[in-house]
């Protein structure tokens, strides 16, 4: 008995000078980092602040819709790091009146376009639903006529404060993963 007892005191006083280092060390915080990066952050700031978004939730949005894989595409064939669609990007793509040359592609796997155009969209859509974040990330996901139906037929409120009666399981989770991003974000680089 008194083998066991020694035994387990050893282990219990192992754990605890391993968790105090760990928190000396700040290690959670730098795992934390390694899993919700800061990847194309001069991208990131640069079209946030001018598109006035928090730079954050689109680091976030990143994280829940590739990763930071700027070569992710979707089954429905959304592209890039802010997994855009063609028909979406080449709207945004006109609003801007980029200066590509005629004829040339739009290249959605290029981090700085994609980030500058998924920004913009997202602006847009923060804009159209007044400044409402959640639907406007609803949206971005199930696009603006479906959140405009979900209203009118009072599955959802239009202050966003039931978001989760999002009828769409992809859309609902999609939503609920990008806050839980948010709020990782603002804790670790706020």
């Amino acid at each position: 008995m008194k083998k066991i007892s020694k035994k387990l005191a050893i282990i219990v006083i192992c754990l605890l000078l391993l968790a105090i280092i760990a928190y000396k060390l700040n290690i959670k915080e730098k795992i934390l980092k390694n899993i919700y990066p800061m990847e194309y952050a001069e991208y990131v700031e640069k079209y946030a602040k001018e598109y006035g978004v928090d730079p954050l939730l689109i680091f976030s949005i990143i994280k829940a819709e590739s990763n930071f894989d700027n070569e992710a595409k979707s089954s429905s064939n959304a592209m890039g790091l802010m997994q855009l669609m063609e028909p979406t990007a080449n709207e945004i793509d006109e609003q801007l009146m980029a200066s590509r040359e005629k004829g040339e592609e739009l290249n959605l796997y290029d981090p700085e376009i994609n980030i500058m155009y998924g920004t913009k969209y997202y602006s847009y859509l923060l804009q159209y639903f007044e400044e409402n974040m959640l639907l406007a990330l609803t949206a971005y996901n199930a696009g603006i006529g479906n959140v405009n139906n979900w209203i009118e037929q009072g599955i959802i409120r239009q202050d966003g404060s039931d978001i989760e009666n999002i009828p769409y399981k992809e859309t609902n989770m999609y939503v609920r993963k990008i806050i839980n991003n948010y709020k990782i974000y603002q804790e670790l680089y706020k």
